[in-house]
């Protein structure tokens, strides 16, 4: 059920197009309908339809759109006419209403004489289905090759709705991150500067959507979503980011909402009602008696700003100067995370998801929880000092001294964290399944509050491009696999992690256990769905608690 203070009952009309999720959405789409169409963002009678139109000229357009219960449109539930214009970048978003809970349908556009391809969407149950499959993506990099992850999804008969938790663009210039293998794939970015006006965001944003696997999916499946950092640019937080220099690019606050409207216009969701803060984006949905699904804002209402490791670096000599870093710098009371209001809403919901005896509550999160303290590399002879990459470097000395892998995650934010945790312990859960992004990495991770108690198990997404940190800071595959063990061995939360694939998490729940399947794509270089199941695990609810077991299912994807 979607949270509808963060929501309207109608929207500014975009321009809407749609891709069928089968081979067929691999086809270029015909005449102004460039760009495929989408949906998402579905409550329990509800769902958003999204395309956009090349029109022949720069003015008003009018688009005609229809819902059918069938893919040949024999019987037409709803249907009517969305006018689009420059002012929304000629995007089309209509919702579509008096629908069926549950059910599945299928939406297509007309304008000019020509047809969209015909999407397939759905709206949430009301009664608890048997089964529910979630696709969970995150880390879309145009420049690192073909979104072939999107196109596996796309096919995958087991997923009936998409998590995207963040990260779904990039801000970088072409001849920035990903450069080489941009030019190798002819897959440069547009415009080939760093995206930072209205227009930039638009223009990348339309690049994006020029990919046939994106489209296939989007056709296929509905969309959730929650962003992440590089929808507008790399980490930022409350009052900037770190890719923002406000000396060369302006202001912070008017390219934050550059980035933030472009998103609404091109991302099939709701867009936010009068008086309604645009930065408020998160959702709240329940799926019929089975389960409840938050998803998190983490960047632009509460966050605080980012610990910067070479402040510091030269501070930390000794245990006791870890110590105080770690209390009074990293852990320091007051670094928020979240917003007030977002928790308040987390908390109503979870609250009552465990008041409705729902079996799941999962929570869509953008960065990693899991406390990742990086081991002693140097000790555990993984990365020897005869090995000078300048990663490997910092990774000894933030393994000398037990630091936080990343300093931008929740393990950057433990009082918040803790906090975080305490709500979900109020209202009375103690078994969250929290589905995250970010990483580049797939992760398999136990979460635990201060005192020890468990928190829940969190599923991590490797990217659907964007490589793994180990082999993009150029360790050869054979050392970035040892780091993934030492990991893995060294650390009290992370159980498995695999840094060398991209792909995506299919999570399939049931009302006594829930299988996740960890899926990697072959190849990035061009076209092709094909995929195989690297890792699969079970977890089961044990005691208000979850409980992890390998999955009797690992057959390849």
């Amino acid at each position: 059920m979607i949270n509808r203070r963060r929501s309207v009952q109608t929207l500014i009309a975009t321009p809407l197009l749609l891709m069928a999720g089968t081979r067929q959405g691999w086809a270029t789409s015909p005449g102004p309908f460039r760009h495929g169409v989408a949906s998402g963002d579905p409550d329990h009678d509800s769902v958003v339809i999204w395309t956009r139109i090349t029109p022949e000229r720069p003015d008003s357009a009018d688009v005609h759109w229809e819902v059918s219960d069938n893919p040949d449109f024999n019987n037409i539930l709803s249907h009517g006419h969305a006018t689009t214009s420059a002012e929304r970048d000629f995007t089309v978003k209509v919702i579509a209403t008096g629908l069926s809970a549950g059910a599945r349908f299928f939406y297509r556009f007309r304008y000019a004489g020509f047809m969209s391809p015909i999407g397939r969407t759905r709206t949430l149950p009301t009664s608890s289905p048997k089964a529910l499959g979630i696709a969970l993506v995150s880390c879309s990099n145009y420049a690192f090759g073909y979104f072939n992850a999107y196109a596996a999804i796309a096919e995958d008969p087991n997923v009936d709705f998409v998590l995207h938790t963040g990260d779904y663009l990039y801000e970088y210039g072409a001849k920035e991150w990903g450069y080489e293998t941009a030019r190798r794939l002819q897959r440069l970015h547009e415009p080939t500067h760093e995206i930072v006006s209205l227009a930039d965001y638009r223009t990348r944003h339309a690049q994006y959507r020029t990919d046939k696997g994106l489209q296939a999916m989007h056709g296929a499946h509905p969309f959730l979503a929650c962003w992440d950092d590089h929808e507008s640019a790399n980490n930022p937080w409350l009052d900037g980011a770190e890719n923002h220099q406000s000396d060369k690019e302006g202001s912070w606050a008017a390219r934050r909402d550059a980035s933030i409207r472009a998103y609404y216009e091109w991302m099939p969701i709701r867009d936010p009602g009068n008086g309604v803060d645009p930065r408020a984006f998160w959702r709240v949905y329940r799926f019929g008696q089975l389960a409840t699904l938050v998803t998190l804002e983490t960047r632009h209402t509460g966050r605080s700003r980012q610990i910067d490791y070479a402040e510091y670096k030269s501070q930390i000599v000794d245990g006791a100067s870890r110590d105080r870093f770690m209390t009074d710098v990293i852990g320091k009371p007051g670094r928020t995370m979240l917003s007030n209001q977002m928790e308040q809403d987390l908390k109503q919901a979870i609250t009552d998801s465990v008041n409705n005896r729902e079996p799941w509550r999962l929570i869509g999160n953008a960065i990693p929880m899991a406390r990742m303290l990086v081991p002693d590399l140097r000790a555990l002879g993984v990365l020897p000092d005869t090995l000078a990459l300048p990663a490997a470097e910092e990774l000894r000395w933030k393994g000398q001294w037990g630091l936080p892998f990343y300093t931008d995650t929740w393990d950057g934010y433990p009082w918040a964290r803790e906090r975080f945790y305490q709500l979900c312990r109020t209202a009375g859960a103690r078994d969250l399944l929290v589905l995250t992004g970010d990483s580049h990495s797939f992760w398999l991770n136990q979460l635990s509050s201060d005192d020890g108690s468990r928190m829940g198990i969190e599923l991590g997404t490797a990217g659907v491009t964007s490589p793994g940190d180990f082999v993009e800071s150029g360790f050869d595959a054979a050392t970035a696999a040892r780091l993934d063990d030492a990991f893995s061995r060294q650390l009290d939360e992370v159980v498995w992690t695999d840094n060398l694939h991209q792909g995506y998490v299919r999570v399939n729940l049931q009302a006594d256990v829930a299988d996740a399947a960890y899926i990697a794509v072959r190849t990035l270089d061009h076209p092709d769905a094909t995929t195989r199941t690297i890792r699969s695990v079970r977890i089961e609810r044990l005691a208000g608690e979850l409980k992890l077991s390998d999955s009797p299912d690992a057959s390849a994807a």
